[in-house]
């Protein structure tokens, strides 16, 4: 069969028929940077007519500056480039860890195989799906929508895609696990409790200041003011999620932003005892003391201590009062609920926390706290009382 060629109308590239019969389109979309030469690539079809409205609608998006050339890059390749190039060293180590355990279990296993170019809302819609028929949390399965999201965000940057599949699905309703924190008569049980043990005054600290484990084992004396009575919160103690994983020191957010709370007074006596016990550990222990960081909370040789003896010693305690249950945030929890009960406004108690918004404390806390809506109840009908007093 003799070949036919037409140059298209518009300008954007020429058609002709193949030798096996079907037909070709071929269009420029720039030059190498390398050699100056045109890059030319090609479409097919099985009518002349078919390629003509293929290389329409290629020609119109270069014009518009939405062409994306074609890319074989599968989910899993790209998972991998986004990881190597765009998040190493870019992101704290625990973080690369949750992100390469979330793609490894979850996106890999559903959309890993298929390519990049080829993902639409719906496959990202049924991940969703799938996931949550399994059983997994709404949580698990908003990280591993923010892990997407997040790279296919930067594939769009890039120009491998035109646009961000993730946008067009709908995750699940999460549902809010109710929190625990340590009623009114549990906390002196508590307080008694911690009494001998070596990690007491951490315990405390983190019940009155409302700290997270992390950033209370990774506290450092400078951040302690005793005379303004204030404790600045900037880093942490983290280990790295591996066998063997070492401990390092990181900032106590993503943002890298300290914050600066001012905790009762009953914690600076906390954090007193903790001082004179320490300086008699750094007298024993004479040339062995190591404590570079300059930690608040350290063994007797300096060392910080480790965050898995930590929870597993508060367990200990917490099933020794009736609350097998407790966990060491539920500490902060109630640091919250304690200071909301006794008045404190919201706005204060994000900042004791350090959540980002005010709303994201209100979800959590508002309802935690029977007493809370009961004093508020009390005010109220106290206020109406006065008015009706008045009259």
């Amino acid at each position: 069969m003799p070949r036919k060629s037409t140059r298209n109308a518009q300008g954007g590239g020429t058609i002709r028929q193949r030798p096996d019969g079907r037909w070709e389109a071929r269009y420029t979309v720039g030059r190498d940077p390398g050699t100056g030469k045109q890059i030319q690539r090609s479409v097919y079809g099985s009518t002349q007519k078919e390629v003509r409205q293929k290389l329409a609608q290629i020609t119109a998006a270069i014009d518009k500056g939405t062409y994306q050339a074609p890319n074989k890059i599968t989910v899993a390749a790209w998972m991998e480039e986004w990881l190597a190039t765009f998040c190493e060293n870019k992101v704290k180590p625990l973080t690369l860890q949750s992100y390469r355990a979330s793609i490894k279990n979850h996106i890999i296993p559903a959309i890993g195989a298929m390519e990049l170019q080829a993902i639409k809302g719906a496959h990202i819609q049924r991940l969703y799906n799938s996931m949550t028929r399994a059983g997994l949390s709404g949580k698990t399965v908003k990280n591993t929508s923010a892990i997407m999201h997040k790279a296919f965000s930067v594939a769009l940057k890039q120009g491998i895609i035109a646009v961000n599949p993730c946008d067009a699905a709908e995750l699940p309703k999460a549902e809010r696990k109710e929190i625990r924190p340590l009623a009114d008569d549990e906390i002196p049980l508590f307080l008694v409790a911690i009494d001998s043990s070596p990690m007491r005054n951490a315990y405390a600290l983190c019940l009155f200041a409302g700290l997270r484990e992390g950033e209370c084992l990774g506290l450092s004396w400078k951040q302690v003011d005793f005379e303004k009575g204030r404790i600045t919160v900037s880093q942490q103690l983290q280990k790295e999620n591996t066998k063997g994983g070492r401990y390092y020191i990181a900032p106590s957010t993503k943002s890298g932003k300290p914050r600066t709370i001012e905790p009762p007074p009953i914690a600076f006596e906390y954090l007193r005892a903790e001082r004179v016990k320490q300086l008699e550990s750094r007298l024993r222990a004479g040339p062995a003391w190591s404590n570079p960081d300059d930690l608040v909370f350290t063994d007797e040789a300096g060392g910080h201590y480790a965050i898995h003896t930590f929870y597993k010693r508060f367990k200990a305690i917490a099933a020794s009062i009736g609350r097998p249950d407790a966990r060491p945030h539920d500490l902060r929890h109630t640091a919250a609920t304690v200071a909301i009960a006794s008045g404190a406004d919201i706005k204060s108690v994000q900042d004791l926390l350090g959540h980002a918004t005010a709303s994201f404390t209100l979800n959590v806390y508002a309802h935690t706290s029977e007493q809370m809506m009961k004093d508020t109840a009390a005010r109220m009908q106290s206020y109406y009382d006065g008015l009706a007093a008045k009259g």
